[in-house]
Parts: C-alpha cells; sequence; structure tokens
C-alpha cells in the first residue's frame, strides 16, 4: 500500500475520554506522524440515548490537553466531512441501497420474541445463539407485504452461502484467518432505521480513504471479520489492520478506576502533566528499542514503530505513572510549572492570600520543594501545611530539644536581623547561628525544625520557615522557650504547657 497514510480516532460520546481509548489515539498520532500521514478525528454518535454534547467536548478538551493533534475532523472539518455520523445519516442509506439491490443485505421481520426462540433451538450444524436466517428467503411477496402493513424490521447482512476464510494481516499480530460459519447474518440497520457500529465504521473509513485502521484488540474476533466481508461486497480496498493489546489493571482484571484509571481530564485535575500521561500511555504495549523510559512527544514519533507493540495485555500502573510524572515536572523550567499551578493554588484560601502577598518569593519556594513533589497538587498542598505547623501542639518531641534551649534562643532573638526573607538569607542565617554557639549538623537543624514543625524529617527548613512567615515562627520559637524553661525551672504553682 503506497497511499499516503491515513489513520483515524472515532470515540463514541457516552462517557469521558478514558485511558484505554486515549491510547488507541496516541498509537495512531505516533505511528501518523511519524510517518508523515493525516489523523483524522471523527465522532461516533449514533447511540442517541447515551450520546451527548457533554462528552464530545470532553473527549475534545482530553485531547488537545493530551497534545494529540488531528488534521481534519470534528471542529476542523476537511474534505471528507461531515465528521459526525449522525451527520452522515443519507451516505449510508446510499450504501445500504447498493447492498439490498445486490441481494447482499435483506429485510429481517422476526420479532425479538422469535428470535429468542429461534436462538435457543439446537439446531444441527449451526452455532448455540446465531440468527436462524429465517427472513433470508422471504418472497418478494411476503417482503412488500409486511412494508404495506408497516412490520418493525431491520436490515441483515447475508453472509455467503459458501463458508469463506476471512484472512487478516495483522501488523501486530501476524497473519490471522477466521471462517465465515462463526458469524450469522448481522445487522447493518437497525429498525430505527440508524446504522449499527459495523457496518457506519466501515463507511466511514472507506470513504475517508482510511489506510491503517489502529484500535484494540476487542474489535478483533467480533468487529473486524465482519467489517472485511463489507469491504468486499461493497468494493472497497481494504484497510491494513492493527489490534492494540489490553489493558489490564495491577492485579491483572479489567482496568478501573479502582487501578487508578481515571477519565484523562481527570488526570488534569490531579495535577499530572500531559507530557507525563503520553508517555507513560505510549510504554503500555510498546516497546522502544532502548532501555530508555522517559521521552517528550517528539522522540516518541521518531522511534514509535508498530512491529514493536507487543501482542500481551499491558498492565496500569498507577505509582508507575506517577513516577513518570515527576520525572517530567523535574524536565521543565520552574516559570512554566508556576504557570500551571495557578489553578491548583487559587483553590486554596490559605495558598492563595500566600502566593499574592508573596510573589517575589514563589519561583524559589518551588525551586527548593520541586524534588519532593510529584503532582501539580503537591505544592499549595506543602504551602498549606508550612501554615498549619504555626497552631500543632507542644507536646510531641519535648524530650528532645529540652536541651536545645539556648540554640531556640538565639535563633529567635535574631530573626529581625534577617535583611530579606528568602530561602538564601534563612539558610545563612541559621549557619550563622550555630557558628556563634559551636553546633553544626544535626545538633544545629534537628532541634529546630522539631521546634518549628513538630516533624524530625521534610522539605528544607528554610523552605518552611519562608513560607510561614517571620511572625508565626517567632510565635512558635517563643512558645517553646517559655515552655522549655517552665520545665527546668518552674516557678512556685506553674503547671506544663499543653
Amino acid at each position: 500500500m503506497n497511499k499516503k497514510i491515513r489513520v483515524r480516532f472515532p470515540p463514541s460520546p457516552t462517557g469521558n475520554l478514558h485511558i484505554g481509548n486515549a491510547r488507541t489515539a496516541l498509537f495512531n498520532y505516533l505511528f501518523c506522524r511519524h510517518h508523515e500521514g493525516t489523523f483524522v478525528f471523527r465522532i461516533e454518535d449514533t447511540d442517541f440515548a447515551r450520546s451527548t454534547e457533554a462528552f464530545m467536548q470532553n473527549e475534545i478538551d482530553a485531547m488537545n490537553w493530551l497534545q494529540i493533534h488531528w488534521d481534519e475532523g470534528i471542529q476542523r472539518g476537511g474534505e471528507y466531512a461531515p465528521y459526525k455520523q449522525s451527520e452522515r445519516l443519507p451516505i449510508y442509506r446510499q450504501y445500504i441501497d447498493q447492498l439490498l439491490k445486490e441481494g447482499k443485505a435483506y429485510r429481517c421481520f422476526c420479532s425479538s420474541e422469535q428470535i429468542e426462540q429461534d436462538r435457543n433451538e439446537t439446531v444441527e450444524g449451526a452455532m448455540v445463539g446465531k440468527y436462524s436466517g429465517r427472513c433470508r428467503h422471504l418472497s418478494r411477496q411476503e417482503t412488500e407485504s409486511n412494508l404495506e402493513r408497516q412490520v418493525p424490521f431491520v436490515i441483515r447482512y447475508q453472509l455467503p452461502e459458501n463458508t469463506q476464510d476471512i484472512v487478516i494481516q495483522d501488523l501486530i499480530r501476524g497473519k490471522m484467518v477466521f471462517t465465515s460459519s462463526n458469524l450469522d447474518d448481522f445487522i447493518l440497520v437497525r429498525s430505527d432505521g440508524i446504522p449499527t457500529y459495523n457496518f457506519a465504521v466501515t463507511i466511514d473509513d472507506a470513504t475517508m480513504n482510511i489506510t491503517h485502521v489502529i484500535r484494540g484488540e476487542d474489535h478483533l474476533f467480533g468487529n473486524t471479520p465482519r467489517q472485511i466481508l463489507l469491504y468486499r461486497d461493497l468494493g472497497f480496498e481494504i484497510p491494513a489492520f492493527a489490534h492494540l493489546p489490553m489493558i489490564l489493571g495491577s492485579d491483572k482484571t479489567k482496568l478501573s478506576k479502582r487501578h487508578g484509571a481515571f477519565a484523562v481530564t481527570d488526570y488534569k485535575e490531579m495535577g499530572f502533566l500531559p507530557d507525563a500521561i503520553v508517555n507513560y500511555m505510549a510504554l503500555l504495549g510498546w516497546s522502544p528499542k532502548s532501555n530508555e523510559e522517559v521521552f517528550s512527544m517528539e522522540e516518541m514519533i521518531e522511534r514509535f514503530d508498530l512491529s514493536h507493540v507487543n501482542v500481551s495485555p499491558a498492565v496500569f500502573d498507577f505509582e508507575k505513572l506517577k513516577w513518570f510524572n515527576q520525572q517530567h515536572m523535574k524536565r521543565k523550567s520552574t516559570a512554566y510549572l508556576i504557570e500551571l499551578e495557578a489553578p491548583f493554588m487559587k483553590d486554596r484560601a490559605n495558598v492563595k492570600k500566600w502566593a499574592e502577598e508573596h510573589q517575589d518569593s514563589i519561583e524559589g519556594v518551588f525551586e527548593s520543594l520541586r524534588k519532593h513533589l510529584v503532582t501539580l497538587q503537591d505544592f499549595p498542598e506543602y504551602i498549606e501545611q508550612f501554615h498549619q505547623y504555626e497552631h500543632l501542639g507542644f507536646k510531641e518531641h519535648r524530650e528532645e530539644i529540652m536541651d536545645s534551649l539556648p540554640l531556640l534562643e538565639a535563633f529567635l532573638a535574631g530573626l529581625d536581623t534577617v535583611p530579606n526573607w528568602n530561602t538564601e538569607e534563612i539558610s545563612h542565617y541559621i549557619q550563622s547561628t550555630g557558628q556563634e554557639l559551636q553546633i553544626k549538623g544535626k545538633n544545629l537543624y534537628h532541634p529546630l525544625r522539631i521546634a518549628i514543625t513538630n516533624e524530625e524529617q521534610g522539605p528544607d527548613l528554610p523552605v518552611i520557615i519562608v513560607v510561614m512567615g517571620k511572625q508565626a515562627v517567632k510565635n512558635r520559637l517563643h512558645r517553646w522557650c517559655e515552655i522549655i524553661r517552665s520545665t527546668k525551672y518552674p516557678a512556685e504553682g506553674e503547671k506544663d504547657g499543653n
């Protein structure tokens, strides 16, 4: 096939875009861009009962956020418009009329009760559950009589009389052979006149000159053989097929929210970067030749090859996704990440107020916390946590700092002399205090951290002090000094602090 490569991504707007469909879109995109082809974004909205504009918009928003950019399709148009199935009904009618005229499809007037009864009957040589074909041999008079009486009907594809092999040269799995005897006369058009998935998608792919159909393996055994038969009977060129492996949860069961698999837009709200999501999704089934794991979109486009997509299922690991996010956050500039942090900081009143009052300090604080951040949510959570230290109790870790009164008093006494309230000046002040008292290392930092945060470890102490603010730190150290004095040198009748 020497034609210019054209791929498509046609989600149904019956739910938000989830990780499985997003990976399908990504693999189509990577393959297409690698071969300088055309990426088409369609919408399959003929399930009128469940399709909504809100779900369609969510899919569009998710694709834009993931930076999976389409060349033609929904909202962009193109020479094969329209790109919503609900707007293509006249096109489908043209081809269903062709199949009816050529005797490759027929009207089925069977009631659901009749079909159910036939399916439950054991017929020698027939597969249990198949449609019996009761209406495929109706006479012209019987058909016209039913139409005159307005008996509801569906339109079914008429399988070839003789058993045929249906060969799929799958680009991932190799040659696969199916037999038509395992199929039945499947429905092409429902009783309400709306085409079924297999018929509509075949017409869409063929009339839009799609050269490669890359989708999940759940299509392989039921849909793909049926569609190949339709391609043949309608005289269309059969595209190349590639069926992607399933994505399972960490317990090897069907992927769900309990495994950490959410809608794509949920990851955005959780503070993940799109770069991390697409990087991790690409490795759910694709194996690059090197041992590298962290890639940009451009690097993946350069290396992507369907021959390196695995057949075995991929396993989704939410903790691994968080690791990827941390790696991509390390790659980004502080200024870029601060810009992305804005909505997360606005959601927390204390953090928003702090950010407004400390515009000059935000980047420095962020840079100091960077190594601790996994998602964008972590930064405002740290800021909020630091503000809560002022209101912690004074009982925990008391014994650890009972002999640190000289250090706490000296540190408290000189805080007003710090020229600029930033991490660099605070760090210098801590060190100079230690030098004056001839204290260093753990003996210097540990008592100060305990007194200020009530914790033995955490982010760099200067960062915490800067975020808490001078008065909050002074209040906390002053109270500790009072407690230590009253405990070691209690006045008559004086009781221990809370």
